[in-house]
């Protein structure tokens, strides 16, 4: 009996260090079989590119309860903003001043940006952090990749990794504006020696900082995967369904005086006698996406290895709106007659909806040795959508409508395919060369009625899209590895990126604005040791026929983006870091940019004779691009405790090319304080709560906002010109606690 007992405990105590020893077996095979995916599309440390990795601990501290942009907030040239104003619900990122339309997004090697947008709504995949491994952003055109152009960044996710062991999580958070938290993870672990099933279901709740600005999120993340030596099959799907109060309208300067920071005027129906405001409750965005993933990763030796993916997402969503006083033509109604009178007008009640479908493969073979390591890939991709219009309500109207009443319908198709073949060869043990060449083929298609009104024509914008683009996208640089901490590079790289859907549907019916190309020179040394990390990037970044706002209007008067002849992004990226065995660390990024229009022509329009005014403007700054950009952290990690204060500053900004004072975001700096402790409990791995409180020094400032000009003729001829603006106002000091439990 003392045998036996004496055996079991020899054996409890030697069963943590047999697992372990398994699971680092595993995991290393599990390693070898993710370097796959990774090698095709993504940087390394010999690509000649300026690229963040951002591991899946650091996402962890962050994901708490904001949208994933502000996890990567703190990388370098990357600003972000949110319409509800506390980082939940409509999110946007923009790097080196590009904004998502032209930032490249994947999750394992599959696009994620809209196809007709070229966007990335972030509300629609709502805590996809969560499932994520980690995350490369690349700044600058970056590597070839599948989907759209990176014009100004690449982001690539890697989703979940292989867990060979059973686990099981929980983590809640809450905190100011109602928001909140929940997330449940689970995974089996290896089964059989084969097969692995993970879990996460998600929930998150704002009321936003705005007015009414609220977000109900829900989503899962499911997978299955089968291990076989060199091979893995992976089947995932991850779907999000949301709904978001409308904020995107932003407030006036004179707005915020007369009704507070917070003011929405999303929504408004009337003022009653008694002088309050009513609003529309149904004033909301809904989406819902249903994405699928298959992929197979394989070794054939220790050379040769292949990566394939196909991919389904399934999308339905609409927003509805309160409108007032408008024209019946417009929604195809017929005007009634009222105590002898036409009426023509009405407030009324619109859905616009969407239903799409996109799919395709990708695919890439790829090749190491010693000296080379190669890559061939590509992509096909389909996109098909319908756009489409409903009537829902209208007041005191006299007369037959149909339940859902349609008033307009489009569809867009686009096929989009690309290959491209890469390598990185070791010229000499120091020196690397790198190439990339890329062919992408777009054809795109929309046709039917628009929903916007031409009184020309008496009719509704009528759409006959039919375009082809070919793409041929060279890249080329050196890496040097100068001894063991110091490293050059040097790289040029060439990248197209065709018209969005509304560069066509906002355009003149006559014209069709034309592709763009950036040239992209990049240069970057790098230093980093045990303790101590630097490095400096300058980039330049020339544009030709890129697409800005010009202050023309269409022919139905609204505003249209114009392909400009000249224009650049110049800039140096500055990183500094140190980790000291005392727990102490420190991160700080800072980009000093200059970002022009070389001979920029303003175009304002009379407010009633709709007269044409010219002005030369010369070299100004393009919008939404600030000349410096600082971010730092300062952190402690002793024991159980981190505590880590978060600073960034962001210099003044132009909404409008115009450069004009009237449509300026002014500078602002922002400091964010991070707490948690982390302990262990029996039957626990880890248990940690924690609390960031957001803009600790409650700065007040708006980081987005639209702009625009006009003019008006007096009676003498003279010629007096307006601007207006609406700012995104951002929420003071709040704070968000977090708990977290695996087992």
């Amino acid at each position: 009996m003392k045998k036996r007992t004496l055996l079991g405990c020899l054996l409890m105590a030697a069963m943590p260090s047999l697992l372990k020893a398994q699971e680092g077996v595993k995991d290393s095979l599990h390693n070898s079989l993710q370097e796959v995916e990774i090698m095709s599309i993504r940087a390394t440390e010999t690509t000649p590119v300026a690229f963040t990795n951002i591991g899946r601990e650091a996402l962890k501290k962050q994901n708490t309860g904001v949208d994933f942009p502000y996890l990567v907030k703190m990388t370098p040239s990357a600003v972000v903003t949110s319409d509800a104003g506390a980082g939940i619900g409509y999110t946007s990122l923009r790097i080196r001043g590009t904004d998502a339309t032209r930032i490249n997004v994947t999750a394992n090697g599959i696009p994620v940006n809209d196809a007709e947008s070229h966007t990335v709504f972030w509300v629609n995949i709502p805590d996809l952090a969560s499932s994520v491994k980690d995350v490369q952003i690349q700044r600058g055109a970056g590597t070839s990749t599948n989907g759209a152009g990176a014009f100004g960044a690449s982001i690539n996710m890697q989703t979940s990794e292989f867990n060979t062991l059973p686990y099981a999580g929980f983590s809640g958070s809450a905190g100011s504006f109602g928001t909140h938290k929940e997330t449940l993870r689970a995974g089996t672990g290896l089964l059989a020696d084969h097969w692995t099933f993970d879990i996460r279901l998600s929930n998150i709740g704002s009321n936003g900082y705005i007015d009414r600005a609220s977000t109900d999120l829900s989503s899962y993340y499911l997978q299955g995967a089968y291990y076989s030596g060199s091979t893995t099959l992976r089947l995932i799907n991850f779907s999000g369904e949301e709904q978001t109060y409308h904020a995107w309208n932003y407030a006036t300067k004179e707005e915020m005086e007369l009704y507070g920071r917070r003011y929405n005027s999303c929504g408004y129906m009337f003022t009653d006698s008694d002088g309050k405001d009513h609003f529309y409750d149904g004033q909301t965005d809904n989406y819902k996406p249903n994405n699928w993933q298959l992929l197979l990763d394989h070794h054939f030796n220790n050379a040769w290895s292949m990566s394939t993916g196909l991919h389904y997402t399934k999308g339905d969503g609409y927003y509805q709106e309160y409108k007032g006083n408008r024209k019946f033509v417009e929604y195809a109604l017929q005007p009634y007659l009222f105590d002898g009178s036409e009426v023509k007008k009405s407030d009324l009640i619109r859905r616009k909806a969407m239903d799409n479908h996109f799919g395709g493969a990708i695919f890439s073979l790829n090749y190491k040795d010693e000296r080379l390591s190669a890559s061939l890939g590509g992509g096909a991709n389909r996109y098909y959508g319908a756009h489409f219009g409903q009537v829902l309500w209208v007041k005191n109207y006299i007369g037959n409508i149909a339940p859902d009443h349609e008033y307009y319908r489009n569809r867009g198709a686009k096929n989009d395919a690309n290959i491209y073949l890469k390598g990185d060869y070791h010229l000499t043990k120091s020196l690397n060369i790198y190439g990339d060449i890329q062919y992408r083929h777009i054809g795109y298609k929309i046709d039917g009625c628009n929903d916007k009104w031409n009184d020309a024509t008496g009719s509704l914008q009528r759409l006959a899209i039919d375009e082809r683009f070919d793409f041929l996208n060279p890249k080329a640089g050196l890496s040097w590895q100068i001894d063991r901490n110091n490293r050059l590079f040097a790289s040029v790289s060439v990248a197209h990126k065709e018209p969005t859907r509304n560069n066509y549907t906002d355009g003149k019916l006559d014209e069709h604005p034309t592709a763009e190309r950036l040239t992209d020179y990049e240069v970057g040394y790098t230093f980093g040791n045990k303790y101590l990390h630097a490095g400096a990037n300058l980039y330049y970044m020339d544009y030709k026929d890129q697409l800005v706002l010009t202050g023309e209007l269409n022919e139905i008067g609204e505003p249209l983006a114009a392909n400009i002849p000249d224009s650049y992004r110049a800039g140096i990226e500055l990183t500094a870091g140190a980790q000291l065995p005392c727990g102490f660390g420190w991160e700080a990024n800072a980009t000093f940019s200059r970002n022009r229009i070389r001979n920029f022509t303003e175009v304002l329009y009379d407010d009633d004779t709709y007269e044409r005014w010219e002005i030369d403007r010369g070299d100004t700054r393009l919008s939404f691009s600030p000349d410096v950009i600082v971010n730092n952290t300062f952190s402690y990690k002793v024991k159980g405790l981190d505590v880590a204060l978060q600073s960034s500053y962001v210099s003044k900004q132009y909404m409008s090319n115009a450069e004009h004072e009237d449509h300026r975001l002014d500078a602002y700096f922002v400091s964010n304080l991070c707490l948690a402790y982390t302990f262990k409990l029996p039957k626990t791995k880890s248990i940690t709560v924690g609390a960031t409180i957001y803009n600790i020094f409650n700065e007040e400032y708006e980081s987005n906002g639209y702009a625009g000009s006009g003019y008006y003729t007096d009676g003498d001829g003279t010629r007096h010109r307006y601007n207006y603006a609406g700012y995104a106002a951002q929420a003071g000091t709040n704070i968000l606690g977090h708990l977290s439990i695996d087992f």
